[in-house]
C-alpha cells in the first residue's frame, strides 16, 4: 500500500480530515479515500489505483451519495465532528459554518446567502472579478435567499438537513477499483471535502457544473433512492452559484460572468 501525502496550512488540514472522518462516518455512503495520518500541515491518505468510469458505478456512486445525505447533519452550516469552527477551510479561503444550532440559520435560503455565496462574492469583488454592477445583480439574489424565497424541500431520504461532501465537482470524484472496502468493482470515491451541512441538491449541482461521467445515470439512480423535490432541475443554476463565486474569487476569468449570469436566472 502507498500514501499520497499533501502539504496545506494546519486549518486546511484539519478541515479536510474532519470532513473525510464525517463523510466515511455515513452508513452505506458513498466510498471514502481512506485517511492514514495526519500532522500539522500535512496528512495522507491511501493512494488508490483510478479507472475509468463506467454506467454501473455511476448509478452505484448515485444511490451511495444519496445515503451520504441522508446521514444528515444537525443543522444548516454544521460542521464535520471536531472541527472548531475557526479552522473550516475551502481549500485556503475560509468555510463559514455554525459551531452551534443557536448560531444557525433557519433555513436554507439564509445561510446558502451568507456562508456559501455572499463571503465568495465579496472576495471576487475585492479581487477584481466582479464589478459594481455585477456585485448588484448578485445581491438581488441573495435577498431572494435570505427571505427563504427559494428554499425547497430535501430529496425523500434525506433529514431537514444534508450532510454534504461540500465541495463536489467531478474531479473530486475519484474512480478507483481497488479501494480496500470494494475490491474489485469500480466505484466512485470522495476526495477533497469540505463537508458540511447543507442542502442535497447542492452536491448534485456541483457535480453538474464541470461534467461527471454518465451523470445523468447518477442522478437517475439518486432520484429512484432519495426522489428528488419538484422542479429541482431548474434549481441546479441556484445550488452552482456557490462554487462559482469561489472559482470567480480564485481564478476570475470567465467565472465572474458565469456566475452573474446563473444569478439573473433566479434574482
Amino acid at each position: 500500500m502507498t500514501a499520497f501525502r499533501k502539504a496545506a496550512s494546519p486549518a486546511a488540514i484539519a478541515s479536510e480530515a474532519a470532513s473525510l472522518r464525517w463523510l466515511a462516518a455515513a452508513d452505506g455512503g458513498a466510498l471514502v479515500v481512506p485517511l492514514l495520518a495526519t500532522g500539522a500541515g500535512w496528512l495522507e491518505t491511501r493512494r488508490l489505483r483510478t479507472v475509468s468510469a463506467s454506467p454501473a458505478a455511476a448509478e452505484a456512486f448515485g444511490r451511495a451519495l444519496a445515503a451520504t445525505h441522508a446521514a444528515g447533519a444537525q443543522w444548516f452550516g454544521q460542521g464535520p465532528d471536531g472541527l472548531a469552527p475557526s479552522d473550516s477551510r475551502l481549500a485556503e479561503l475560509p468555510h463559514p459554518v455554525a459551531g452551534n444550532a443557536s448560531e444557525a440559520a433557519p433555513s436554507w435560503g439564509p445561510f446558502y446567502a451568507e456562508s456559501r455565496v455572499r463571503p465568495y462574492v465579496r472576495l471576487a469583488r475585492d479581487r477584481g472579478s466582479l464589478s459594481a454592477g455585477d456585485a448588484r445583480v448578485l445581491e438581488t439574489v441573495l435577498r431572494r435567499l435570505e427571505a427563504g424565497d427559494l428554499d425547497a424541500p430535501q430529496p425523500a431520504a434525506c433529514p431537514p438537513v444534508a450532510r454534504l461532501h461540500g465541495d463536489l465537482w467531478g474531479g473530486n470524484v475519484l474512480w478507483s477499483d481497488d479501494h480496500p472496502d470494494a475490491p474489485g468493482t469500480v466505484s466512485g470515491v470522495l476526495i477533497d471535502p469540505a463537508a458540511h451541512g447543507g442542502h442535497a441538491e447542492t452536491d448534485l449541482a456541483e457535480l453538474a457544473l464541470f461534467g461527471s461521467p454518465f451523470l445523468e445515470r447518477t442522478l437517475a439512480a439518486y432520484d429512484e433512492a432519495s426522489p428528488l423535490a419538484e422542479g429541482w432541475r431548474e434549481r441546479v443554476g441556484l445550488h452552482q452559484l456557490h462554487m462559482l463565486a469561489v472559482h470567480a474569487a480564485l481564478f476570475g476569468g470567465g467565472y465572474g460572468a458565469q456566475l452573474v449570469r446563473a444569478a439573473r436566472d433566479h434574482g
